[in-house]
């Protein structure tokens, strides 16, 4: 039997027997749990999917089963059952063929042959006994049902965020870590979360009340979005903070700024008892909620007998600013390259662009003043300099004339974020900008715009048209750190980088606005214009997709250690920062007699101002060298111009010598699959001939030429080589049927070996205006008798 009929016949009724698929325990057979990986707009690899995925619930899964046919052994659906296994993080895995079974348990590295599948209630048990999940109420919480959502249920890898979430947080842990690449559903997951704790009336207590839980963000996109949209379904039991404390809801979202702000004493969340909230939930954690003198943290610490549970894109670890230091290790990690690879996430293309000045840096002559008549220190400026020291005007106009001609040649109207040094340069970026979309901008008036902090309102405005879809306008935004982090512009197509970055978070943060794919608005890839060379350094870096390691430190002496701010030195440090305390020192005896007054210390010295801002025109700025990257299938960075080096390395991986390859070209079927094997690696044969060149000739000549250096002939001359030499085979056939040869031939030279199929060429012309199908049939004699004639055509067309 297939491998169809071995799944229909023998494993399907042996595990209808173990009794999944009754009782409300799930089995899914033919399973997708990716969309596949993007290889180009509207093309993608194919889906990964389960032969079965055997869930207790329809929200827990357990175990994986691959199959494969009765005609082979069982054991060669082992490496494939292990790759689906580690994916989605079941703790069991079956191979079979029908016959035999073999369980693979993930996590103790057994395989072992077994005569018939578990029940669902001995793999829970099973499962239970080695988490710890012992507690029937927690069990009952992890596997309680989501909130129903038809056309957008919960992804594999939120599945598994949302289970070891909730199975930490029933189980009694106090903290957990959850991180997930931007643009995977952090949100979403969250709201599951708080979902099943809500309702399933899970506490601090062990009381029959609802939680209480606190939503804790930075930016108001983040509360605002979130309230609008995800947590909609809580209704009436939501709030957001705002100037006043209420205690008659069951889920608050708060920006942390507004009710810890040091302006206000007491702060407005002590307000509210220690012991208030269940549940205290820290989007975007890795900005500041572990930091040892920070806001998040007092507010953190002053509700310490509260679970909290951190979401991220970007954990960090730093000294003063460690969230696995605070949280602990993640419960589960879904990273950018993970997504990219699954089709979730939108693959990139990297334009390095470098200019002249940035390549060799700029220093004035003796005594060179600027625009505003200051003298110019004489110095070698480089590119952490320009638009913070020194403005260059003539740099910013340069970059806003390559990424118009950019937009021109791919898409005037594809949404860009423009990330600038600070608002200024914002503001002058979006003049240049417009300066050279004068048209666009005549028509479209909002076309280029600015959103920074000190936009307000307008800004505000402008962000929430950005963010829509279905919104034409405005198209490019200039910023400067205000949409790095939290904006959901789902159809941006264009991440342009004119400041140096040097954190790896806020680079992953910002490359992340360019991760999400909408194929309904045709948004299947996105571009990263790179002018400062930060971005080649950091997708280098081993930390871009991994967790960074933490610095060697060197410690400064203790009394050197700067104090948080508003702690002076005779104060004791933040409850829950005492990492071993030395003991107290008794005060020393009051000296005898009167008591002196108090000394008022001098005030401390201003700050020096900052050094004036130096802009120098007249500068002769250009682009020296642009070097295009793309991801190949596998990840990793591809030069573009190296296409055919890539291509020769994918073909001879394939085929090991030309004849193998022309055997399988030699037929349309085989055509077929080398087209398909090659696009499924990221290789179109359209651009192959488009670089080298060739449009004339046959992709088989040029394949072959790249894999085996074999000369390239033209599709013409392989015509009249076959006309010449291969009389005898014309000569078989009456002139009518030599004449649909023929035409076939001269198809071929003037389109491609595309032509080379019938049924296709009848519906072209000249054969579409002077005969029918049956009518070619007819010259031939018979079905076969053309089959035939066409195959040997074929054979004698590649013929070495």
């Amino acid at each position: 039997m297939n491998e169809a009929d071995t799944r229909r016949e023998h494993i399907l009724p042996a595990l209808t027997t173990a009794g999944w698929n009754r009782d409300g325990h799930v089995l899914r057979e033919e399973h997708p749990f990716t969309d596949g990986r993007i290889l180009a707009p509207g093309r993608r690899a194919p889906q990964k999917r389960a032969d079965y995925l055997l869930c207790f619930t329809p929200t827990f899964p357990l175990a994986v089963v691959e199959a494969k046919s009765d005609e082979r052994p069982a054991s060669d659906a082992i490496a494939q059952a292990k790759e689906y296994g580690q994916i989605l993080q079941v703790h069991f895995a079956y191979a079979t063929n029908g016959r035999d079974i073999i369980e693979i348990d993930l996590v103790a590295g057994t395989e072992t042959s077994v005569t018939a599948y578990p029940s669902p209630d001995e793999l829970m048990r099973r499962y239970r006994e080695r988490t710890g999940l012992a507690d029937p109420a927690a069990t009952e919480r992890v596997l309680a049902p989501d909130y129903p959502s038809d056309d957008r249920p919960p992804r594999y890898y939120q599945r598994i965020a949302i289970n070891r979430a909730v199975q930490a947080i029933a189980s009694g842990e106090r903290r957990a870590l959850i991180v997930m690449a931007t643009g995977t559903g952090k949100t979403s997951t969250a709201f599951q979360i708080c979902w099943k704790l809500w309702s399933t009336r899970w506490n601090r207590d062990g009381t029959a009340r609802r939680p209480r839980i606190l939503f804790l963000a930075h930016l108001d996109v983040l509360v605002d979005d979130p309230i609008r949209k995800d947590f909609a379904p809580f209704g009436d039991a939501l709030t957001r903070v705002e100037g006043r404390v209420s205690t008659a809801y069951d889920l608050y979202f708060a920006l942390y700024q507004a009710i810890a702000h040091p302006d206000r004493q007491p702060p407005l969340y002590r307000e509210w008892p220690p012991d208030f909230f269940d549940l205290i939930v820290v989007d975007e954690c890795h900005t500041g909620s572990a930091r040892d003198d920070g806001l998040w943290r007092e507010i953190l610490v002053y509700f310490q007998s509260a679970t909290q549970l951190g979401l991220t894109a970007t954990p960090v670890r730093e000294h003063d600013r460690d969230t696995h230091r605070w949280f602990g290790p993640p419960r589960y990690t879904y990273s950018l390259a993970q997504g990219i690879a699954d089709g979730f996430l939108a693959p990139y293309r990297l334009h390095n662009i470098v200019t002249d000045v940035d390549a060799t840096g700029w220093r004035p002559f003796s005594g060179q003043r600027d625009k505003h008549g200051q003298l110019i220190p004489d110095q070698l400026y480089g590119t952490p300099d320009f638009e913070r020291r020194l403005k260059l005007p003539d740099r910013t106009r340069l970059f806003a004339r390559h990424l118009t001609e950019h937009l021109r040649r791919t898409d005037p109207f594809a949404k860009t974020i423009v990330f600038c040094v600070d608002q200024d340069h914002a503001e002058d970026m979006r003049a240049a900008l417009v300066e050279a979309n004068r048209a666009l901008v005549s028509a479209h008036p909002d076309y280029v715009v600015r959103i920074t902090s000190d936009d307000g309102d307008v800004g505000k405005k402008h962000l929430g048209n950005f963010m829509l879809p279905r919104k034409r306008l405005p198209v490019i935004v200039t910023t400067s750190r205000l949409l790095g982090i939290g904006v959901d512009v789902q159809t941006c197509q264009n991440i342009v980088i004119c400041r140096v970055i040097r954190s790896m978070v806020e680079f992953k943060q910002i490359i992340g606005r360019g991760t999400r794919v909408r194929t309904d608005h045709q948004k299947w890839t996105f571009s990263i214009l790179d002018y400062t060379g930060s971005a080649s350094l950091l997708f280098a870096d081993p930390a871009f997709d991994g967790d960074p390691l933490p610095p060697e430190i060197e410690y400064p002496p203790v009394d050197h250690l700067p104090l948080p701010p508003g702690q002076t030195a005779d104060e004791p440090p933040l409850p829950g920062n005492e990492a071993n305390p030395p003991p107290p020192t008794p005060p020393p005896p009051p000296p005898p007699g009167p008591i002196p007054p108090p000394v008022t210390p001098p005030l401390p010295p201003l700050p020096p101002p900052p050094p004036p801002r130096l802009t120098v025109e007249g500068l002769s700025v250009r682009i020296l060298a642009e070097q295009v990257q793309v991801l190949d299938p596998e990840g990793r960075m591809l030069q573009i111009f190296s296409l055919t080096d890539y291509t020769t390395e994918r073909v001879r991986t394939l085929y090991p010598s030309p004849d193998a390859l022309r055997a399988e070209w030699a037929t349309p079927e085989g055509r077929a699959r080398v087209t398909e094997r090659l696009r499924e690696r990221g290789i179109e044969i359209a651009e192959v001939a488009q670089a080298l060149n060739r449009p004339d000739s046959d992709p088989f000549d040029l394949l072959a030429h790249l894999a085996f250096r074999t000369s390239i002939q033209s599709r013409a001359s392989r015509v009249a080589r076959v006309r010449a030499e291969q009389q005898a085979f014309f000569e078989r056939y009456t002139p009518a049927a030599r004449a649909i040869l023929d035409h076939l031939l001269d198809l071929y030279a003037a389109h491609g070996p595309a032509d080379l199929d019938l049924a296709a060429a009848v519906e072209l012309p000249p054969l579409r205006d002077e005969v029918t199908l049956p009518e070619i049939v007819a010259r031939f004699g018979t079905v076969d008798s053309l089959q035939a004639a066409l195959a040997e055509l074929d054979r004698q067309l590649y013929a070495a």
